[in-house]
Parts: C-alpha cells; structure tokens; sequence
C-alpha cells in the first residue's frame, strides 16, 4: 500500500488527523478517465457522422458542445461553494446521474434544439464531475502530499482520449452514432455513478489550520484582490494560447505539407508530452516558489508556441516540439490545480479554484473559434502561432505580480511560498 492509499496518514488539522478515504483516490482515476472519455472526447469523434447523418451544420453542433463547457464554466464557482461546505459525494455523484440523462438527451435527439439543449445539461455534468470537483476533493483530504494525489489523477485523466477516441470510432464502425451514445451512456452510468456515491463516503475533514491565516476575510475578499485578479488574468490569457495553438496544430502543419496523417501524430505525442509533464511537476513545486513557477510555466509556453511558429521542419523537429508543447500543458494543468492552495491554502479551495476556471474554461471554449477566425487575416498559421505566443507572454508578465500579501500587512510583504510538495 502507498502512502497515498493510507487512510490513517494525513495532515494535522484543528480537529484532528486528517482522514484519507482509501478508495476515493483509484475511484476517481476511474471516473476522470470515463468521463473525459464520454462526454468530453467522444464528441469529436462522432461529430463527422452526426453532421452527415441529420444535415445539422457543423458549426451549430461544434457550438452546442462549446456551450456546454460555457456553463460548466459558470456552474463550476457555485459547485466550488458546495464541496467547500458538504464535500464532494452528493455533487458528483449528481453530476454523474446528469451526466448520463444528458448523453441519452443527446443520443435521440430529434431535432437541433434538443440537441443543444442536452449538451447544456452536459456542462451542469463537467461542472459535476471533472477536474475542479476532483482537485478540491484531493486538496481537502489529502492536504499537504495533495500534489501527489493530483497528479495521479490528472495522469488518468491524460488517458481518457487514447481509452475512449479508439473505444468511440470502434463502436461508431459498427453502430449509428445515436447507438453508440448509447452504449457510452451505459458505461457511465455504471462506472461513475456508484463509484461516486461509494468511494466517497468518507467525512468532510475541516480545512486544514495552518491554511487559515492567508485568508483574511474570507473567499469573497480574496476574489476582490490584485493578486486573485492577476492569477485569473494569467491563468485565462495562458489557457487561450494554449487551446488554440492544440487545435491549429494540424492545420498548421497540413498548411506547410505535412499529411494529415503526420500531422495527427504530432498532435497525439504532444498528448504523451501532457503525461511526461505531470510526472515532473511535483519536482518543479518543491523547487520553486508559486509565483516563479507560473512565470517559468506559462514563459516556456510562449516559447514553445513561437517556436512552433518559425519552424517549418525537419518532421523530427515539429514531433519534439511537440512533446514539448505538450510537457508544458501537462505543467500548466497542475499549476491551476495548486494555485490556490499555494497562495491561501485549502480553507476556500472549492469557491476559489471555480472562481479561476470560470474564465479559464470560457477562454478555453472560445479559443479554437478564434484562432481559425483570425487566422486566414493574419496570413496563415504561423502568424497565427505568433500572435498566440504573444498573448501568452502578456500571461508571463502579469504572472509576476500574483503573489499574495500576507493578511494583516501593512507593507506588502508577500508570504513564504507555501510549497506544493509531496512532503
């Protein structure tokens, strides 16, 4: 049994040792991975055949499932506010239930409408159900070794495409896209829906007590300053760069030559660089401090996107570039996860950490939109890339000044980094 499975290891908290729920950790790798799976990577899978089958234009579809993460955007900061207070069993295992109801609404669909209206419902399910319910139930139970916990999860959630992209297309050769969200919704209900309501039973612990004294007024108050703000405006510039720099890389490429074939696996190994990138980060935070490992993160960002830009071959050189825009993206998903407890701690982890998606996730659902709106304007791809890399240094520079001050200072003294270590 690892450290991160025993129970009876945890923090110090005001009322005791902290309880770790042995299976909370594995359930949750489960259902990221299904989840991500289904009602998140399935879709571009099986978009191609539900254009072809109903006649609906492709943009209306493309933008009812980014609609879908617009709300889970905005759901996200009251879902925060829950698991604050109760934990997070009853609004994940809600997320999960309406996360089924919402694949089915979708699968028969008879008209526009009511497919729009199930990917709505979808983004109250992402809300439920994906990385910012799970990194607040992580942080709270497994605070201070919760980057560990992190990136254990967040290295099965990398998997969901290459599990479900595949399981999707097999299943699509053989079945009628309603057919097989169909069956999607099936493994759903039956994965994520009793592993949420039993693997997360375990008591709500109280935030820990060290945490308590870099909040001084509470979440609301915190949200109100320049620091906060800062980090939301880093955090979302960071996020937009890099979303749409992900889905112009093949066009970028097929626009230098490359087949889609090559291009599509330069796209996929910067999905392995994701995974390599989160095996290092829990190395990077016991080295630096927050304020210098945004900076480093989001920097190497700008770099590797830039240099994506001005390199037009050899095919080895774009593959490693790559992976190495992909190893920072792995970074950067980690880097939001901590943000917040590096900084204030856990107390509010749930309503601050929804708080710093909300922009994040919108930025994220806009950016493809307006990077292939933008582009033909700007003269093609590279240009494109270039503008990309630009907005993520204007990420780098506001990223500089996200450290907090200490509650109670008069002088602006910012507080010792609190390290996100798995010690």
């Amino acid at each position: 049994m690892t450290d991160l499975d025993t129970p009876e290891r945890g923090a110090v908290t005001g009322t005791g040792v902290r309880s770790r729920p042995r299976a909370a950790l594995p359930a949750l790798c489960v259902t990221q991975i299904t989840g991500w799976g289904i009602v998140y990577y399935a879709f571009p899978v099986l978009n191609p055949q539900i254009t072809t089958a109903t006649g609906w234009p492709t943009g209306a579809t493309t933008a009812a499932f980014s609609a879908a993460l617009l709300v889970s955007a905005v759901a996200g900061i009251r879902v925060g506010r829950i698991i604050d207070r109760h934990g997070p069993r009853t609004v994940m295992t809600t997320g999960s239930v309406l996360g089924v109801l919402s694949i089915l609404i979708i699968a028969s669909a008879p008209n526009l409408p009511v497919f729009i209206a199930g990917w709505l419902l979808a983004g109250l399910a992402m809300a439920g159900t994906f990385y910012q319910p799970a990194f607040a139930a992580l942080t709270r139970w497994w605070a201070p070794d919760h980057v560990r916990a992190l990136t254990v999860v967040t290295l099965a959630g990398g998997l969901a495409s290459t599990v479900f992209a595949p399981l999707t297309a097999a299943l699509a050769d053989h079945l009628s896209w309603r057919a097989t969200y169909a069956v999607l919704a099936l493994i759903l209900a039956v994965v994520t829906i009793p592993a949420h309501a039993l693997a997360l039973k375990a008591p709500w612990p109280e935030p820990s007590a060290p945490t308590a004294p870099h909040i001084d007024g509470g979440a609301e108050k915190v949200a109100r300053t320049r620091p906060f703000r800062l980090l939301a405006a880093t955090l979302t510039l960071s996020a937009f760069a890099v979303s749409a720099a992900v889905i112009a890389l093949v066009p970028l490429m097929t626009e230098r030559g490359y087949t889609s074939t090559e291009a599509a696996w330069a796209l996929g190994l910067g999905g392995a660089g994701q995974t390599l990138g989160r095996t290092l980060y829990a190395t990077l935070a016991r080295r630096t401090s927050p304020t210098a490992r945004t900076v480093t993160l989001v920097g190497l960002g700008a770099l590797t996107t830039a240099a994506l830009a001005v390199t037009p071959g050899p095919y080895a050189l774009l593959l490693a570039l790559s992976v190495a825009a992909g190893t920072v993206r792995g970074n950067l998903t980690l880097l939001q996860a901590t943000a917040v407890t590096d900084r204030w701690g856990t107390t509010h982890y749930g309503r601050l950490s929804g708080l710093l998606a909300a922009p994040t996730t919108t930025a994220s659902a806009v950016a493809p939109f307006a990077g292939a709106a933008i582009a033909a304007p700007l003269g093609g791809h590279p240009q494109l890339f270039i503008a990309l890399a630009a907005v993520s240094v204007a990420a780098c520079l506001t990223g500089f000044s996200t450290a907090p001050t200490r509650a109670g200072s008069s002088h602006g003294r910012t507080p010792g980094a609190t390290r996100a270590s798995p010690r």
